[in-house]
This record gives C-alpha cells, sequence and structure tokens, in this order.
C-alpha cells in the first residue's frame, strides 16, 4: 500500500465538494417532498414569487426567475393544467397577460412550506442551533460573494453557471 498522495486529498475533506453533494441530495429529496403536492421545485419557486407578488406577466416572473419566456409559458402551463394559476388580461398592458394565484395554489403552498421544513429538520437534525446560525450565515455570504440571487435557486435559470 503507498501513502496517500497530498496533491489528492479525500474528496470528503473539499468543502466544495461536500457542498456539491449536499446540494444534489437535497434536491433530490426536496423533489421528493414535493411530489405528493403535485409540483416540483421550478413550480414551488414561480408560487412562492407569486405568492409575494400575484399578478405579475409571464415576462416580469421569468425575469425575475432568469427563465426563458418559453420555458416559462411552458411552466404557466402545467400550473394552469392543475389549477393553481390563472392567466387574466392585464390591467393596464392589452397585449400582456398577468398570473394570478388561484384558492388551490395557498394550500399547495403551505404543504410546500412544510416539506422545506421537514427538509431542514432531516439535513439539521444532528447540527445544534449555534452551528446552524454559523452555518447559514457562511452560506449566504458565500451565495452573495459567488452573485447568486438571494432566494432563487440557480437550477430554475437559463443563465450561464460558472464552469466547475
Amino acid at each position: 500500500m503507498t501513502d496517500a498522495d497530498p496533491r489528492f486529498p479525500p474528496l470528503s475533506d473539499q468543502p466544495g465538494f461536500l457542498l456539491g453533494q449536499l446540494g444534489s441530495y437535497t434536491g433530490g429529496r426536496f423533489g421528493e417532498l414535493l411530489a405528493p403536492l403535485g409540483i416540483s421545485p421550478r413550480h414551488f419557486g414561480m408560487l412562492r414569487l407569486l405568492r409575494e407578488h400575484d399578478g405579475q406577466t409571464q415576462q416580469q416572473l421569468g425575469e425575475t426567475l432568469g427563465i426563458h419566456r418559453n420555458v416559462m409559458v411552458g411552466l404557466v402551463d402545467e400550473l394552469e393544467k392543475r389549477q393553481l394559476v390563472e392567466r387574466r388580461r392585464h390591467p393596464t398592458d392589452r397585449r400582456a397577460h398577468a398570473v394570478y394565484l388561484l384558492p388551490a395554489a395557498h394550500d399547495v403552498l403551505t404543504g410546500a412550506q412544510e416539506a422545506v421544513a421537514r427538509l431542514d429538520g432531516e439535513l439539521f437534525a444532528d447540527i445544534g442551533a449555534e452551528d446552524r446560525a454559523t452555518l447559514l450565515r457562511l452560506l449566504q455570504r458565500m451565495a452573495a460573494s459567488n452573485g447568486l440571487r438571494p432566494g432563487i435557486h440557480p437550477g430554475l435559470t437559463h443563465e450561464r453557471m460558472r464552469p466547475c
């Protein structure tokens, strides 16, 4: 058996790898928790945004979320089929449609927020409150320093991610 090459430390000792590993796991687990609600993480992001600012145009939603307009049309179509949103003529721009939450969306959002809390509970079960607060501050600082939009998952966007 040979000694370990210091140029190649174990991946389990590299923070970037661990963040990627946890991000992949978390994204998959979140999708599993949302599936019984009939939505995906992309749908959740859009519904959350509409909960905060209902009645946005598809263009506004796409710009805020960083989603290409063609993809946005498909997402709105999917949510309309599930009777979670509806398109209405924009009150001041006759060329545009505004997207509004329907009552069923509020129940789905409540269930989705419970899924977020459950996921956080699973992920942080073995981490104390002080360590969790420290980790949150560090992650927020890292996200900001890497130009990530607060509250917008880069997996939603069509923006080009930095190469790994």
